[in-house]
C-alpha cells in the first residue's frame, strides 16, 4: 500500500520510525508513447522537518541554470488524488512541491521537471545530468528576489531505492533538490529505470 506524501505541517508533528513512504513522481513522457511515466521513489525513516522560524520569501516564479541553458517558469503543485506529486503540463516548465519548503527557506525545497518528450523534443531537464559540483542554480521569487544555490552532489537512484534525503532535511540549512528521470526506458512497464537527483545548498 502506498502512503501519501505528508505535508510540511504534518511532518512537524510526527517522526515516523521504520515507516516507508512511496512518493510517486510523474516526471516523464516516453519519446514514442503518450503514456506517462509513473516512477516511485521509496522514502524510509522520514525525520521531522525543522520548525525553525522561516524567513519571509515569495513564491518561486523562475528557475535559471545558466550552465545548461535553463530559464523556466516555476509552477506550484501539490498532490494528485492518489497522493502523488503533481507535475506541470508544459514540458518547458518545472514543478515546485508547494507543500514543502520554499526555495531559500530552511529545509529541502523540491523542484521536478520532465526529461525528454514526445517525438524527442527536449524537455526542461533534458540536460540536468550535465551539471557539475559548484554550478549555480538561481530561483527568482514573485517579488524579484533571487536565491542562489550551489550544486553539492548529483546522484542516480534506482526507482525503488530509498530517497529519504530528497524531501526532508534536519540540519537547519536551506537546500534545493532537482528531480528528473534517467536510465533506460522499459517499454513493457512504460517507466524509466532511474531517477537523477541534483542536491544544492543555498549560497551563504
Amino acid at each position: 500500500m502506498r502512503t501519501k506524501i505528508m505535508s510540511k505541517q504534518e511532518l512537524l508533528l510526527v517522526v515516523p520510525l521504520g515507516l516507508v513512504f512511496f512518493i510517486a513522481l510523474f516526471l516523464n513522457f516516453s519519446p514514442e508513447k503518450s503514456a506517462q511515466d509513473s516512477p516511485v521513489l521509496v522514502v524510509e525513516d522520514v525525520a521531522a522537518a525543522s520548525n525553525q522560524e522561516q524567513t519571509s520569501l515569495g513564491l518561486p516564479a523562475r528557475l535559471k541554470i545558466s550552465a545548461i541553458g535553463v530559464d523556466s517558469v516555476v509552477v506550484p503543485v501539490g498532490l494528485t488524488s492518489d497522493g502523488a506529486m503533481d507535475v506541470p503540463k508544459d514540458p518547458a516548465e518545472v514543478a515546485w512541491y508547494s507543500l514543502g519548503s520554499r526555495p531559500g527557506e530552511i529545509g529541502s525545497a523540491v523542484i521536478a521537471g520532465h526529461y525528454d518528450w514526445i517525438k524527442n523534443i527536449p524537455a526542461v531537464f533534458n540536460d540536468l545530468d550535465q551539471l557539475s559540483q559548484g554550478d549555480k542554480i538561481f530561483v527568482e521569487d514573485e517579488s524579484g528576489v533571487t536565491s542562489t544555490f550551489i550544486v553539492r552532489d548529483i546522484r542516480i537512484y534506482d526507482k525503488d531505492q530509498d530517497a529519504s534525503d530528497v524531501f526532508v532535511s534536519a540540519d537547519d540549512q536551506s537546500h534545493l533538490n532537482l528531480i528528473t528521470c534517467a536510465g533506460s526506458w522499459n517499454m513493457e512497464e512504460e517507466i524509466y529505470s532511474d531517477r537523477l537527483i541534483v542536491f544544492a545548498d543555498k549560497e551563504s
